[in-house]
């Protein structure tokens, strides 16, 4: 596993419990994984183990890319720096007021979350632009070397710059920073101009207090860990993936941190988009279960779901993101009682320290790695981690303890139900992203990874009766391969309040150009030519009168404000179900430029010599005990076909069949578990067809076993 190839490509991806890396030799095609588990104090060291598992010397690394959490961990645990706002005179408490809606409808005691600046930490500034960009009142030389000079005497560690119609013209903002950057050099700054250029105040100032809280420790991180890798040989530049699903240099996520806010589930939408163009796989449900939570999200037509809308802790964080629902449920979660002696599972993890009872660390609450081990489907000889075995006497200790509060229930009854619980949770969190929103989950393929993801992925498609389930090659890596394969991208956006029946086509597109142009050059500066960049065009719009705005893709043949509306209208009825005659407006231009970056060249799968076959062990399915095969997935190739009830074991993950499931092993070594016995419950229509097999009008079906050609991506 040490051997040093000639030229090599690695990823990394920091989780709550285990630290996932990924090399790709470019020589013969060779991947190689490691699963160390994460330092949650000091997350550097956790990636260096990781690193050093591939490989000793750096120096043949070109490409080094890295999904981080230590931005999010730090919001959710409110460990981020001292940070202080300067704003305009008469908006001070922008960020205590923020929204007047009830987030909890029918719960008059719910709280607004505490802003992460106190008020006397926010300061004023007699300035005032107007929205169309004209100076009100000037900002005063004066008066900003006083707030600096202020700021420099309170020491203070982050400053986010906040002004009212900023968006507009950025004159004023850029003026403050100047200042404060030569009063007091030691604190970290960033405009909310720079951040977010967007309407709304709010958003846009949380948005970048939230950037504020967490640079100062990203810096800090990064810093460090380039230190380190240089040391060890590395001379290229880090890549770090941002919550878009691509990858940024490590220097721009140091000014914009917060775009790596989704940073480690985005990696895994990003890989599960390019196995799914690889199969020929176009619709997908992707389901990524770890040690902490599980990520889950619906891509249609192989294309990666980005939103504006999504919440960190409650904050309102209005970078693109990949719209991604995450729920507490994970490997690690903890099964308790509530206060009414309920069983319940999450939200609460026992994380990487002392993690799960049976890791043997200290940890005494059972948990779901705790339950499966005790229900046969983990077995006391898997690794988790290359060294890390599972203590069986310990889980079942855990799991009597909490039994006995029943009145002495047997501990794998118990265990079941905290396994049904656990995947009941996933199972609503997937309701929530495809029938809420006007999909059939039927319709797809779900995509199981994560360490823990294969061993429920089946499970939860029963219950959603989707009854094709796809099982990367090391799963438990599969966001880490996330970064080996996400391409350069960088959102850039404006507001421009335009009506479609009044407004002009000219001025979308003269915006629209300009960002393309603004977007290019930012490419080129993180290390690469513009050549060969891909634009994606976005509209934020709504009715005349309405407030929020919904996402509208505008495709390259749109060429007026008929053709703009027809697309609003379209987006309309899709989202909502229903649409109306009546003008929209356009309220914000978004330009995605995209850079393709040379793809690891899977190989097909091919047996690694050792024998399958294994001893049946005795697995808890439905109420009893069932003889089931354990096989090992390296010694699995391309065309076997296994039977349920099954395990198939590898370092950091085990797929779990259940009885009623068949097994198949793809070509590139990815695993399809197919339902034997699938009750129809509806016709099955066009789309339905489409994602069953069956051929389409080209000859062959769109989900089709058949793998993506290896000489497609060159030719296309």
């Amino acid at each position: 596993m040490t051997s040093d190839p000639a030229s090599c490509h690695i990823g990394v991806d920091v989780g709550g419990t285990f630290t996932d890396a990924v090399a790709y030799d470019t020589a013969d095609g060779s991947l190689r994984w490691a699963k160390v588990p994460s330092t949650p104090d000091e997350p550097a060291i956790g990636v260096l183990a990781a690193v050093s598992a591939l490989t000793g010397d750096l120096a043949a690394v070109e490409r080094f890319v890295h999904g981080i959490t230590i931005g999010t961990n730090a919001i959710i645990e409110r460990k981020g720096a001292d940070v202080w706002v300067v704003t305009t005179m008469g908006f001070r408490d922008t960020l205590e007021i923020q929204r007047t809606e009830r987030r909890e409808l029918y719960d008059i005691r719910t709280l607004k979350p505490p802003s992460f600046v106190p008020r006397p930490r926010v300061l004023e500034v007699d300035e005032r632009m107007r929205h169309d960009a004209s100076v009100l009142r000037a900002l005063d030389p004066a008066e900003c070397a006083r707030i600096a000079e202020t700021l420099r005497s309170a020491g203070a560690e982050s400053v986010a710059v906040c002004f009212l119609h900023s968006f507009a013209n950025d004159a004023h903002e850029r003026a403050m920073r100047a200042a404060i950057a030569s009063a007091a050099p030691g604190a970290w700054v960033c405009t909310s101009s720079e951040v977010l250029p967007e309407i709304r105040e709010y958003e846009r100032f949380s948005t970048t207090v939230l950037s504020a809280y967490i640079g100062p420790l990203m810096s800090g991180y990064l810093e460090g860990l380039e230190s380190r890798l240089a040391s060890r040989g590395l001379a290229r530049t880090i890549f770090l993936m941002t919550s878009n699903g691509g990858v940024v240099s490590a220097e721009r996520a140091r000014r914009l941190p917060v775009l790596t806010v989704l940073s480690g589930p985005a990696g895994g939408v990003a890989a599960a988009v390019e196995l799914g163009r690889r199969l020929g796989i176009e619709n997908l449900i992707t389901c990524d279960m770890g040690g902490t939570s599980t990520d889950v999200c619906l891509v249609e037509g192989l294309r990666t779901p980005l939103t504006t809308e999504q919440m960190v802790a409650g904050y309102p964080n209005r970078t693109p993101q990949v719209e991604i629902a995450t729920i507490g449920a994970g490997g690690g979660s903890v099964a308790w009682l509530d206060g009414g002696e309920t069983l319940a599972v999450g939200p609460r993890s026992a994380g990487a320290d002392p993690g799960p009872a049976a890791y043997g660390r200290g940890g005494t609450e059972p948990t779901v790695t705790d339950a499966n081990l005790v229900l046969g489907r983990l077995g006391s000889e898997t690794k988790l981690a290359s060294t890390l075995a599972l203590d069986g006497a310990l889980a079942r200790a855990s799991l009597d303890r909490l039994a006995a509060r029943f009145g002495g229930i047997e501990a794998h009854a118990l265990a079941d139900g905290v396994i049904r619980i656990a995947v009941a949770r996933m199972v609503s969190a997937i309701k929530e992203i495809s029938i809420a929103k006007g999909y059939d989950p039927r319709d797809f393929v779900l995509l199981a990874y994560g360490g823990a993801g294969p061993m429920h992925g089946a499970l939860v498609a029963s219950e959603l009766e989707i009854d094709h389930v796809v099982v990367p090659p090391s799963p438990g890596n599969f966001s880490a391969f996330g970064c080996l394969v996400s391409d350069l991208r960088i959102t850039r956006t404006r507001t421009v309040l335009v009506e479609t029946r009044r407004g002009e086509w000219r001025t979308l597109a003269d915006t629209f150009a300009a960002l393309e142009r603004e977007s290019g050059k930012e490419l080129e500066s993180e290390g690469i030519g513009a050549l060969g960049v891909v634009f994606r065009r976005e509209l934020g719009m709504r009715y005349v009168g309405q407030s929020w705005e919904l996402v509208v893709p505008v495709a390259s043949g749109v060429d007026s404000m008929r053709d703009v509306e027809r697309a609003f209208h379209a987006a309309h009825s899709k989202r909502y179900g229903h649409g109306a005659d009546a003008p929209a407006e356009v309220v914000t231009v978004r330009v995605t430029a995209t850079q393709r970056t040379a793809k690891p060249d899977l190989r097909v799968a091919a047996r690694d010599g050792a024998d399958s076959a294994a001893p049946a062990r005795p697995v808890f399915f439905d109420g009893a005990w069932r003889d089931t095969a354990a096989l090992a997935r390296p010694a699995l190739a391309a065309g076997d076909d296994v039977p349920g009830p099954a395990l198939v074991e590898e370092m950091g993950a085990v797929t779990v069949a259940p009885p009623g499931w068949r097994l198949e092993v793809g070509a590139i070594g990815e695993l399809h578990l197919r339902r034997e016995r699938r009750p129809l419950t509806r016709p099955l229509g066009d789309s339905a067809a489409r994602n069953r097999g069956r051929p389409t009008s080209r000859g062959r079906a769109k989900n089709s076993l058949v793998p993506y050609p290896r000489d497609a991506e060159r030719t296309r």
